[in-house]
């Protein structure tokens, strides 16, 4: 079966992710309106937060610096539109923000913490996030993840650190109509587009750069 996808690049020669050669070697199709998406969301910081929640000192510090809440209930996110915050861990976070947040800034949130038990650290250089968008994303994954992401048992603002094929993963949904998140780590990146490309490829697959 002939594999279709449609590659969009641009012409920014700056190495963001890691995945140019994946989309290099992708033989370019047709557009397909109705099939899958994967946005290579390329620009993105991310960052690993630990702190203590019983200090309320210091949610009260995070809230104000990202200006939206932690997520304190497990396997759940928050978003403001600037910002995605993943619960990973009764005082473990995962912050992504557009890669606009300069190193001043990042400075700046280590040391608004440093009066609380909490670090903050840069893993940008470590991870790739995929947002994946089309009516059959959710067969896509049942392919290759062991839980249950049927939007009864996995609603809207729902995370978690779990397997895709073979691969260690965070997967969150984003909304109703078939749109997920996914974080992985950057040496499983490629291996893990070369999946999603074979296994998707029955319903028409677009990667991209956003």
């Amino acid at each position: 079966m002939i594999r279709k996808v449609n590659v969009k690049m641009t012409d920014d020669p700056v190495r963001h992710h890691g995945l140019e050669s994946f989309l290099q070697g992708l033989s370019a199709g047709g557009e397909s309106a109705d099939g899958i998406k994967v946005a290579i969301r390329a620009r993105c910081r991310h960052f690993n937060l630990r702190g203590n929640t019983d200090d309320r000192d210091f949610i009260a510090g995070v809230e104000k610096l990202l200006r939206q809440a932690l997520p304190d209930e497990a396997n759940t996110f928050t978003t403001n539109g600037e910002h995605i915050i993943y619960w990973l861990g009764p005082d473990e976070w995962l912050v992504i923000t557009n890669d606009t947040m300069s190193e001043a800034q990042s400075q700046r949130y280590s040391a608004a913490l440093c009066d609380h038990d909490a670090a903050l650290n840069d893993l940008s250089g470590g991870q790739v996030l995929l947002r994946l968008s089309g009516a059959r994303v959710e067969k896509l994954l049942a392919k290759g993840c062991p839980i249950d992401l049927h939007e009864s048992a996995f609603p809207v603002g729902a995370c978690a650190q779990s397997g895709l094929a073979k691969a260690n993963v965070l997967i969150a949904r984003v909304n109703a109509t078939g749109t997920f998140d996914v974080v992985v780590r950057r040496s499983f990146s490629d291996y893990l587009l070369n999946w999603l490309a074979q296994a998707g490829s029955a319903d028409g697959i677009d990667f991209l750069i956003s």
